[in-house]
C-alpha cells in the first residue's frame, strides 16, 4: 500500500489485504497464517507506528476532499485539432475558473487573451511578446493571472496531487509561486525575482507553458475515451500521441479501433477496411507518413489493374485537401482495395460458419451479364458492374498480384513499431467495458432482444450475453496478442475482425456492415442497416434496468455513458435518455458527421457537483484559435445537479482507501498488542 493522493488513477489499485484485528481468534497452528503474513507484508511499507498513521491521517483526510473531475469524450475520429482544443479549455470549464478568479477585474478581451495564453501557452506568449515593449512586465502580469488560475483548479486537490501534475523542470518554481499568498512585500519580491531569473535564464516561455499545462492537467483528472479514436479524420495517430502523454486515462474500445488493432496483428479483412477506409478519405498519408508503410505496390497495382476503369462508384468523402492525380490514386485504390476485402472476407465467413454472416457474400450473387446482384432476395442494378480482377468462377480467389499485395501489407502492419506501440497503449489502457462510479461505459450497446432482454451470442461455441459478453469477448481479444497457443492468438485476431462488423459485437449494434450496398447498389432499401433492439428501447426503463441489474449495478442511481450512432441534435433529438439514465455523447467530433448532428461534439463532465454535458460548435483552426483568440463556443447543459457535494468518499477510490484505512487501524492495532514489532 504506497502513499496515495486520492488521484483518480488510484482506482485502479486493488485495495490492500484484508487483515483481521489482533483480538480475532489465531489458528491452531506454528505456522504463520496467511493474514499474519499479509499484515508482515504491510509492514514492510509502513515500519512504524507513527508512519503507518501519518499514511492512516492523510487516507482519512482525502475521503473528505470533493470528487476528481472526470471528462467523457467518444467517436473522436481522428479529428486532432477539435479534440485537443476541447482537452485544453476542460470543455469550457477553464473559461469559468478565470471568471471565478477575476469576475470584473479583467475586461472580456483580457479574459479572453488569458484563456488561450492556458490553451496554447508557447504559442501565444510568442505573439504576445512580439507585441510588448516591455516583455518583463509583460511576463510578470501573465504568470501572476496564471498563477492564480492554477491555485483555483488546485483548491480540491492535495499538494502531493498537485505536485505530481507539475511539469518536472519547473516543478519548484511553479511550487513556490503558488504557496505565495502576495500578502507579505518580502515574498512578493521573492517571486517577482523567480520570475525575472527565468525569464534572465531564457525561460520565461517555458515557466508560461508549464503554468498553463498545470491548468489544464488539473482541469481535468481522469479521462474516459468512449471509443473510436480511428478512420475518417486526419490524425489520430497525433490523438494517440497526445493521449499517451496524459496521466490518468481509460479507454472503452469502438469497432474503429478494434479493426486497426487486428489491422495491427495482420488479420487481412482489417487491413482490407484500414487502407480502404483511409483512401476513402484520402488520408493515405496516415499509413505513409505517420506509420510508414509503404503503398506503393498497392498504387503501381490498382493503377495498373484499374487503368480502364472510371470507378464510378468510389469517389472520396468529404473534401479531402489533395491534388487531382492523388484524388486519381485514392479512387483506384479504394475500389482494389473494396474488392479483395470483399474477397477476404468471404474466404472468413466460410471459415467461421458461427459467426452467422452468409449473407454478407455478396460476390458470388453478382450476375455479370446483367449486371445485377441479389441482395436478400431481391435483384438490383449495380452502380458499377466492372470487377476486372473478379474471376467468376472463383470469385472469392484472390489474384496473384491480390496475393502479392496482402502478403505485403500483413508485413507492413505487423513490422510497424510505431502503430504497434499505439495498439499496445490501447491494450493497456483499454477493455470492452468499464463500471467506474456508478457508471457503465461503453462504446455502443449491450446487445438486447426484441422483448429487453440481453441477446445470447454463440462465441466459439461458447453462448453468452450481457456482462458475460463483453466479458468472453475481451478475453479473447487479449488472447490474439498474448496467447501462447497459436490457434487461440489466431482465433483471437478473427475475432477482432467480427467486433468490427458483426451483427452480434457490441461495437457494431446493427444487422449488417452494407458496404458491398453502398457502393455498389443504389437502392436504399438494399442499404439499410437496421440497429439493435437497444437504440428502440432506449427509453425502456425496465429494460434498461435490466441491464443494470446484469452488471451488478444498482438500477436507482447507476446510468449508461455510450456514443457509436451519432444524435441528431439540429433533429432535436435529445442524448439524455431515460430519464438520464442513458447519455449518448456521440455529437460528431468528425466532419463527416457534422451535416448530421449539427453540432461538432459533446463532451460530458462530472464534477463534485453532478453532471454537465457540453454541446460544442466546429472549431475553425488551431491558428484562429491562437492568434485571434478563438474559443470554441460550447453550450452546457446540467443533466444532473447532486444535493450535496460528492467527495471522495462517495467514490469507487473512496471504496478502496476506506479498505486501506481499516487495513492501517488493524496494522497499528498489531503494532500496540506486540503481535508485530516496529523496524528502526
Amino acid at each position: 500500500m504506497a502513499h496515495n493522493d486520492g488521484s483518480q488513477s488510484a482506482r485502479t489499485a486493488a485495495p490492500a489485504t484484508r487483515i483481521p484485528s489482533a483480538g480475532a481468534q489465531a489458528p491452531a497452528t506454528d505456522a504463520p497464517s496467511t493474514d499474519t503474513r499479509a499484515l508482515a507484508l504491510l509492514a514492510r511499507l509502513f515500519p512504524t507506528q507513527a508512519s503507518a498513521a501519518a499514511e492512516l491521517m492523510n487516507l482519512s483526510a482525502i475521503l473528505n476532499l470533493p470528487k476528481g473531475t472526470e471528462f467523457f469524450c467518444s467517436d473522436i475520429h481522428g479529428e486532432y485539432e477539435a479534440f485537443s482544443h476541447t482537452i485544453r479549455n476542460g470543455s469550457g470549464s477553464i473559461r469559468l475558473k478565470i471568471e471565478d478568479v477575476f469576475g470584473d477585474q479583467l475586461s472580456e478581451q483580457e479574459k479572453r487573451a488569458l484563456a488561450t495564453l492556458i490553451y496554447y501557452p508557447r504559442e501565444k506568449a510568442c505573439i504576445a511578446l512580439a507585441e510588448t515593449d516591455d516583455q518583463l512586465a509583460w511576463y510578470e502580469t501573465a504568470v501572476t493571472r496564471l498563477v492564480a488560475v492554477a491555485k483555483r483548479a488546485a483548491q480540491k486537490y492535495t499538494r502531493s496531487h498537485v505536485r505530481r501534475a507539475l511539469p518536472p523542470d519547473f516543478a519548484y518554481t511553479v511550487e513556490e509561486l503558488m504557496t505565495e499568498d502576495g500578502l507579505g512585500v518580502d515574498k512578493r519580491a521573492y517571486q517577482q525575482a523567480l520570475v525575472r531569473s527565468a525569464v534572465e535564464c531564457g525561460q520565461g516561455v517555458a515557466l508560461v507553458e508549464a503554468l498553463g499545462l498545470l491548468i489544464q492537467r488539473l482541469a481535468i483528472d481522469q479521462l474516459h475515451i468512449l471509443g473510436d479514436i480511428y478512420d475518417r479524420g486526419p490524425a489520430p495517430h497525433t490523438i494517440m500521441d497526445a493521449m499517451a502523454s496524459y496521466p490518468n486515462i481509460d479507454i472503452q474500445w469502438g469497432n474503429h479501433d478494434i479493426v486497426w488493432m487486428g489491422a495491427s496483428l495482420g488479420q487481412r479483412g482489417c487491413i482490407a477496411h484500414v487502407v480502404r477506409n483511409c483512401a476513402r478519405y484520402g488520408n493515405l498519408f496516415i499509413l505513409e507518413d505517420a506509420y510508414g508503410i509503404n503503398i506503393l505496390p498497392l498504387a503501381r497495382f490498382a493503377m495498373g489493374a484499374y487503368r480502364d476503369d472510371p470507378c464510378v462508384a468510389f469517389g472520396l468523402k468529404g473534401s479531402p485537401d489533395i491534388s487531382d492525380a492523388e484524388a486519381e490514386m485514392c479512387v483506384k485504390i479504394q475500389k482494389a482495395m473494396a474488392i479483395i476485402q470483399f474477397k477476404v472476407e468471404g474466404q472468413l465467413i466460410d471459415q467461421y460458419p458461427d459467426f452467422a454472416m452468409e449473407d454478407r457474400k455478396l460476390l458470388h450473387r453478382i450476375n455479370p451479364e446483367t449486371g445485377t446482384v441479389v441482395v436478400d432476395g431481391t435483384e438490383y442494378p449495380l452502380v458499377d458492374p466492372l470487377f476486372p480482377t473478379v474471376d467468376w468462377n472463383d470469385p472469392y480467389r484472390l489474384t496473384p498480384e491480390e496475393e502479392a499485395i496482402m502478403q505485403r501489407l500483413e508485413q507492413a502492419f505487423t513490422h510497424c513499431e510505431k502503430l504497434q506501440r499505439h495498439m499496445r497503449f490501447l491494450l493497456d489502457h483499454g477493455s470492452l467495458y468499464k463500471v467506474n462510479n456508478g457508471n457503465l461505459l461503453f462504446h455502443a450497446c449491450v446487445p438486447l432482444n426484441e422483448d429487453g432482454s440481453c441477446k445470447t451470442v454463440n462465441v466459439f461455441g461458447e453462448a453468452v450475453s450481457g456482462r458475460a459478453l463483453y466479458d468472453c469477448l475481451e478475453r479473447h481479444v487479449r488472447n490474439a496478442f498474448f496467447a501462447e497457443d497459436a490457434a487461440e492468438r489466431r482465433r483471437g485476431r478473427d475475432l477482432l475482425w467480427y467486433l468490427w462488423l458483426g451483427e452480434g459485437s457490441p461495437l457494431f449494434a446493427k444487422s449488417k456492415m452494407a458496404t458491398f450496398e453502398l457502393y455498389l447498389v443504389a437502392d436504399k432499401e438494399a442499404r439499410k442497416e437496421v440497429k439493435n433492439p437497444f437504440y428502440r428501447l432506449l427509453e425502456d426503463e425496465a429494460a434498461i434496468d435490466g441491464i443494470f441489474r446484469d452488471f451488478g449495478l444498482d438500477p436507482r442511481c447507476a446510468r449508461i455513458i455510450c456514443g457509436h450512432v451519432p444524435v441528431k441534435a439540429k433533429d432535436g433529438e435529445d442524448p439524455v435518455k431515460c430519464g438520464g439514465k442513458v447519455l449518448m455523447i456521440d455529437g460528431g467530433f468528425s466532419k463527416a458527421y457534422q451535416g448530421t448532428t449539427g453540432i461538432a461534439g459533446y463532451t460530458l463532465i462530472s464534477n463534485s457537483y453532478g453532471f454537465i454535458l457540453a454541446a460544442h460548435e466546429p472549431l475553425v483552426s488551431r491558428e484562429a484559435a491562437v492568434a485571434q483568440e478563438r474559443d470554441i463556443h460550447s453550450s452546457r447543459r446540467v443533466v444532473e445537479r447532486v444535493d450535496e457535494r460528492t467527495l471522495v468518499a462517495d467514490t469507487d477510490l473512496g471504496a478502496q482507501l476506506k479498505a486501506q484505512v481499516a487495513d492501517l487501524k488493524q496494522l497499528l492495532e498489531a503494532y500496540r498488542s506486540g503481535l508485530l514489532k516496529e523496524q528502526a
